[in-house]
């Protein structure tokens, strides 16, 4: 059992890992450390799909990652 957790974990983390850099494509390298934009952005569209994909993903990641940790003594 915690052999299926830990590969759907991997499976996850790169997916958010492909995800997170499609994100960042059309930001630069400036995007990656934070810059401070002075215009209002609302996300629309294949970005708004993106990132509600990308808070779905991060909370199965973290649910499988406390499993993952209590497994052993969940799976006695």
């Amino acid at each position: 059992m915690v052999t299926v957790i830990n590969i759907v974990q991997i499976i996850i983390s790169l997916t958010l890992i492909a995800i997170l850099l499609l994100q960042m494509k059309g930001e630069g390298l400036a995007g990656a450390f934070g810059s401070d934009s002075p215009v209002a952005h609302q996300r629309r569209g294949l970005e708004a799909t993106l990132y509600n994909i990308t808070v779905a993903l991060v909370v199965v990641f973290l649910v499988l990652s406390l499993l993952s940790a209590l497994a052993p003594r969940l799976f006695q």
